[in-house]
């Protein structure tokens, strides 16, 4: 769903530019109380994880693809503010390297990608969490209906975003209805996506997965060859010791699976377009795109240039992708760390010298 230079006049452009810039900056504040030494380089690949896996669109219908979107998988993950943040990292580097996502665009791609899709998934995750059991299995169902609903939100947002600042004449109703029906089959995808990649963490380190916090299994003793729940005082230290884990394994295991979706899996990917660019065409949206500002990139369209093998082209160009994005928002989010632990420090030092 990345839009492109041209949609969208400059006004509506730039309005949408400063929404986004406010977004970002409330979210550098709120991502500081999310973040811990071991979730802050677990941002950074979040961000590239993402990237990843926005290059295997998936068929959803005749001449039609999807790809991920991330809003709800980072929230779920890693909290709603740093959630905002790694969509944000991902569209600056498709944006800036490989010519994904019009550069006047960017304001636009991060309020209806970033902002829009965490608003509604981790809303509709932290609501259905109140009122179903206190589970694992409860916590991917909430992730898959959050991530399912957050796609066609933010068809809408887009849709709404066109009729104010829209380029072509073309009638919203038939803008909302086509951009609303190809992104709720999309979010179907989105949502199988998201759940089993937070089922998969959660099975392992639960204590990683920021929605999942107090969440607490209940530990198991074999008595007589048969599992039962154990006394709340065996589990107890069982569970302090939950997150005192090294996350180095974890780290390794995301990073290699994304270069290797990112690297030789995208190759397989579905060449239709995205739901976007389907329905910009079917319906005359994009008939004042302009190139993009990033068009002569080595890493242009996700290839590199000059190579021609288009295998190695493009998987070399998704290595370099998730490289550079795991960089750049570890890079962030540790600075971000950082700046709480100053001012826990600050703090601190205050509260002593009063």
């Amino acid at each position: 769903m990345h839009v492109p230079d041209g949609f969208i006049n400059a006004p509506v452009s730039v309005a949408a530019g400063v929404v986004a810039a406010a977004a970002v900056a409330v979210s550098l504040r709120g991502a500081r109380r999310e973040l811990d030494e071991r979730t802050a380089p677990l941002a950074g690949l979040v961000a590239a994880f993402i990237f990843a896996v926005q290059m295997l669109n998936f068929p959803v219908a005749a001449g039609t693809s999807g790809h991920l979107l991330g809003g709800a998988l980072a929230a779920i993950l890693v909290g709603p503010y740093t959630g905002v943040l790694c969509v944000s990292v991902v569209l600056l580097m498709q944006g800036i390297l490989f010519a994904d996502g019009g550069l006047t665009a960017l304001g636009v791609n991060v309020t209806v990608m970033g902002v829009v899709t965490v608003v509604i998934a981790y809303a509709i995750f932290r609501g259905l969490l109140g009122i179903l059991p206190p589970t694992r299995r409860s916590v991917t169902a909430a992730a898959f209906v959050g991530a399912l609903l957050s796609v066609p939100a933010a068809a809408a947002a887009f849709t709404a975003v066109y009729a104010i600042g829209g380029t072509t004449d073309v009638p919203i109703g038939k803008v909302i209805t086509a951009m609303v029906g190809v992104h709720l089959l999309i979010g179907i995808g989105e949502a199988a996506i998201t759940a089993a990649t937070v089922g998969a963490v959660i099975a392992v380190r639960p204590d990683l997965v920021h929605g999942a916090r107090g969440l607490a299994a209940p530990l198991k003793l074999r008595v007589d060859g048969e599992l039962v729940d154990a006394p709340a005082a065996a589990a107890a230290p069982a569970t302090a010791g939950a997150g005192a884990g090294s996350t180095k394994k974890v780290w390794v295991t995301g990073l290699v699976t994304a270069l290797v979706l990112a690297g030789f899996v995208s190759f397989y990917a579905s060449a239709n377009p995205d739901g976007l660019e389907k329905v910009a065409a079917d319906k005359g949206i994009d008939e004042k795109v302009e190139e993009h500002a990033a068009a002569d990139s080595p890493l242009a369209d996700y290839s590199v240039k000059d190579v021609d093998d288009a295998r190695l082209s493009g998987g070399l160009a998704g290595v370099i992708g998730v490289g550079v994005t795991v960089v750049a928002g570890t890079g962030i989010f540790w600075t971000v760390r950082r700046r709480r632990s100053q001012d826990l420090t600050a703090t601190a030092t205050s509260v002593s010298a009063g």
